[in-house]
């Protein structure tokens, strides 16, 4: 059903969303807002936020946002159009008058959902009669009692071609509902429909909205052609829109508190998952993951969790769900992998080892840029200039993958930071390097702090790049790993980034345009005023001159974190009572004055 604009903005205008919300979230009135624990993550600290006068909600750790329409679609499963008719009950308004061409595809949908239901009491009550023996072997030994099959809504489909159509045509379904359905397949010599699932063990599939749209078996027989076959695309079943366990484990993981879904292959690494109390786990239904499914993904949080067999296979696995994902990543949405030792599910990893283990891979699931970056690291031997001018062509060109132009930035800040490390050997700035100590002096650390930070050279190196962007191309990485200390400076650095990156040219105008776009309008004049061209300068030289004081600031933000791991030491001695500590103290502290007035010159 369609909705007019004007009927939208009068249904949003009746209801509070702290009303609707509050239901679920409890709320706590903080001035004109309204505040609460995340939904969507687990905290301690409130950051969510619902705006009754703007209509909106604001999740600042998941970064999800809407409206009372979006809510229910986001923590329900409703569609645009089940959302509203919901909201409009409460708010007491009558609908406009339906399409009747829609009408008649929600009834008949309705109906496909009633065939499937009944099909699925059958398969339930299969399974327990004297034909469905050897199913129920099958199912016992793989760990799974009477109680386990009724949880998960298992069943068994008998292997005549004729079981499941004479039952349903005795409740008075027709044939070619029933293979609109699925249930049945129509021969192409127009011979008389058939069963379609035989001698298999029966999963009930679930859309979002909790309806039964399909069904997946597990074949019984060693000569079935397909070990697992899924129910085809129907009106109601779309595999590469689905997820097997999708709406109990978004309920799940809420509850769990957890950061994301956990994905793993099939039906019965669910199903061993939930009963060790892992119950906010999915699977695909027997392809690769598809954007629609990544995007159910991102409704149970922000970071799920992807867990392959540790095997060649499981990480070609991993690289398309990567590469899938990378166009669709933005802030709040991301995807983490785990491996598995080699040779194990996860159904056979409980069983084998245990609870504990099984946790241990989901707490060490690695982040998606590591996978990235390893898998373009290591695809040839880097010996050579050209085979290292490759990998950075490389990843420049997977960052450009990523349509969120902010993210896309901050990934190829990584990815040069890591470049940096790689080739040059060197500790790369606030990316891995273990942080000084802290320790109590906070004078001392302030003159430390000032004599290395050379804001002023932090200023040049931007000006210069604002003046002469063709420097990036000698310098991208080490622009990138600069630890530039003003806010100003840091936005510059990561806007500059984000340009280069999307461009394959860079000029001055039509970087100036792009920062000026950002909000920079400012920054550019007062950089501008601070640059002082030289005709006679060859680019060679403007380069080399850039790198040098670029790392020079470098390698005095090393002293710094040095001389502050030594005042730490020191004052360590201090506290056992070494004297020589309070000489040494001494000294250092001189030492560090005499470099703050030598900063203050520059």
């Amino acid at each position: 059903m369609r909705f007019g604009e004007d009927f939208i903005e009068e249904l949003k205008s009746r209801v509070k969303p702290s009303d609707v919300i509050g239901r679920t979230v409890k709320l706590r009135r903080q001035g004109r807002e309204f505040a609460g624990l995340s939904p969507f993550n687990k905290e301690k600290t409130p950051s969510f936020f619902v705006n009754d006068e703007k209509g909106f909600y604001h999740c600042f750790s998941s970064g999800k946002h809407g409206d009372v329409i979006s809510w229910f679609q986001e923590t329900e499963g409703l569609s645009f159009t089940e959302a509203v008719e919901r909201l409009a009950g409460e708010a007491g308004m009558a609908l406009p008058a339906p399409d009747p061409e829609a009408a008649q595809k929600a009834e008949r949908q309705k109906g496909l959902v009633e065939w499937m239901e009944e099909a699925a009491r059958f398969y339930a009550a299969e399974l327990g009669r004297v034909r469905g023996r050897h199913a129920r072997q099958y199912l016992e030994n793989r760990g799974l009692d009477e109680e386990a099959c009724k949880q998960f809504g298992m069943g068994y489909a008998p292997s005549s071609h004729s079981a499941l159509k004479d039952y349903l045509l005795q409740k008075g379904a027709r044939p070619e509902v029933l293979v609109e359905a699925g249930l049945l397949i129509a021969p192409d010599d127009h011979k008389a429909p058939y069963d379609r699932f035989r001698d298999r063990v029966m999963f009930p599939i679930h859309d979002a909205r909790r309806r039964l749209v399909g069904f997946g078996g597990r074949a019984l027989s060693a000569d079935a052609k397909a070990k697992y076959l899924n129910s085809p695309e129907t009106p109601l079943f779309h595999k590469g829109r689905t997820l097997y366990h999708f709406p109990q484990a978004r309920t799940a993981v809420r509850k769990a508190g957890a950061g994301g879904l956990i994905v793993v292959e099939g039906y019965m690494d669910v199903i061993a998952l939930v009963r060790a109390g892992i119950e906010h786990a999915v699977a695909p239904l027997g392809t690769a993951l598809t954007e629609d499914q990544l995007r159910l993904l991102w409704q149970g949080g922000p970071d799920p969790i992807l867990c392959f067999d540790g095997d060649k296979a499981g990480q070609r696995a991993a690289h398309r769900a990567l590469d899938r994902a990378l166009p669709l990543l933005e802030p709040g949405r991301t995807l983490k992998f785990s491996f598995l030792p080699a040779g194990l599910d996860p159904d056979d990893m409980l069983r084998q080892r245990g609870r504990a283990a099984m946790d241990d891979v989901l707490r060490e699931a690695r982040p998606l840029v590591d996978v990235l970056w390893e898998r373009e690291r290591d695809r040839v031997p880097l010996d050579t200039p050209e085979s290292r001018a490759g990998l950075k062509k490389r990843l420049r060109e997977v960052a450009s993958e990523i349509s969120n132009k902010e993210v896309a930035g901050y990934y190829a800040s990584e990815f040069f930071a890591r470049l940096d490390a790689l080739y040059r050997r060197a500790p790369r700035v606030g990316s891995g390097r273990a942080p000084a100590k802290a320790f109590p002096s906070q004078g001392l650390r302030r003159i430390v702090k000032k004599q290395a930070s050379g804001l002023a050279e932090q200023r040049f190196l931007i000006a210069q790049i604002v003046a002469y962007p063709q420097i990036l191309a000698e310098a991208d990485e080490t622009f990138a790993n600069m630890p530039f200390s003003d806010e100003a400076l840091i936005g510059l650095q990561q806007a500059i980034l984000e340009h280069w990156l999307a461009s394959t040219s860079i000029d001055r105008e039509s970087l100036h345009r792009h920062l000026t776009h950002k909000g920079f309008a400012d920054d550019l004049k007062q950089l501008e005023r601070r640059t002082i061209p030289v005709p006679e300068q060859s680019e060679t030289d403007r380069v080399t001159r850039w790198l040098q004081t670029a790392q020079d600031l470098i390698g005095r933000q090393g002293s710094m974190d040095e001389q502050a791991a030594r005042v730490h030491q020191l004052l360590e001695g201090l506290k056992r009572g070494d004297q020589s500590s309070l000489r040494a103290l001494g000294a250092a502290q001189r030492a560090a004055k005499s470099g703050e007035e030598d900063a203050g010159k520059v």
